[in-house]
């Protein structure tokens, strides 16, 4: 399985004893986490250098909301969104950053901002070309497993390895090297609560069958609510905390996450408990 990520600059990103952390910073009017809070582009730059600043290894950017029923962006109006707030946060901090999107005209011209990674939330499948973008710029890219909808009688982690390896293929054949691969089970997307909490459970048979890190993102997802009772987002830290500890447990190289100080905190804890053994 792969160590590290080389960015284009050359510098690398090590896996080690604790996952990295991914800040989000949704640069939409109508994220399912925070309603919009970062939509205006000063907002969003001064957050995500806050991230960076309380311990963030990744800076995410996203223009397009990922939230069931949400409004399809063209490439233009998601550039608009994302362009400053990459090009602000590349010029005040050497925190990398990554866009999160499917479409390889907005990867494009979010690295030649500043961008360093790709986190496509269609795993090269709704625009391949992207897998192309990615690897001409040397960037790594994060495949995540996506559904347009639910099916409850699925065997969920054989579809994730279908979908993936389908996912590494199309990103190896472009010219990404297998090494340069993150792959997501893609929490919240097309699937039951029961799904969702099934792969955290399981989230160590992405690495062993697919030779890739993992990223876990369960940061504030619905299903943590059903459990839990919380409708509001927001308020469900501790689950999220909870959810990326036991990923951690299984195996995550990434935690992808809209509070990074707290997973700070949490991660010391978990690194010093391990030093004891």
């Amino acid at each position: 399985m792969n160590t590290s990520l080389t960015l284009p600059d050359g510098r690398r990103l090590a896996f080690g004893t604790a996952p990295l952390l991914m800040g989000v910073v949704n640069v939409t009017p109508d994220s399912f986490s925070d309603g919009g809070l970062f939509a205006d582009p000063a907002i969003a730059v001064a957050h995500g250098l806050k991230l960076a600043q309380q311990g963030a290894d990744i800076v995410d950017i996203g223009g397009e909301s990922t939230r069931p029923g949400h409004e399809r962006l063209d490439a233009q109006a998601e550039l608009a969104r994302v362009l400053p707030v990459v090009a602000g946060i590349a010029a005040a901090s050497p925190v990398p950053i990554s866009i999160d999107t499917y479409k390889a005209e907005v990867a494009e011209a979010a690295l030649k901002a500043g961008a360093a990674l790709v986190n496509d939330v269609w795993g090269c499948q709704r625009e391949p070309a992207i897998a192309g973008v990615a690897a001409r710029f040397g960037a790594p890219m994060v495949l995540m497993h996506n559904r347009d909808s639910v099916d409850a009688g699925l065997d969920i982690l054989a579809e994730v390895l279908r979908f993936l390896e389908k996912s590494i293929g199309i990103a190896v054949a472009a010219g990404v090297p297998r090494e340069q691969i993150v792959v997501d089970p893609g929490i919240g997307f097309g699937k039951t609560p029961e799904q969702n909490l099934a792969l955290i459970e399981k989230l160590d048979r992405l690495p062993q069958a697919l030779g890739c890190a993992v990223l876990l993102g369960a940061s504030r997802k619905s299903t943590l609510g059903l459990v839990t009772g919380k409708t509001i987002p927001a308020e469900r830290l501790a689950a999220t905390l909870a959810a990326h500890l036991y990923g951690m447990m299984r195996g995550a190289a990434i935690i992808r996450a809209h509070d990074i100080d707290e997973h700070v905190d949490a991660l010391k804890i978990w690194a010093a408990i391990r030093r004891t053994a």
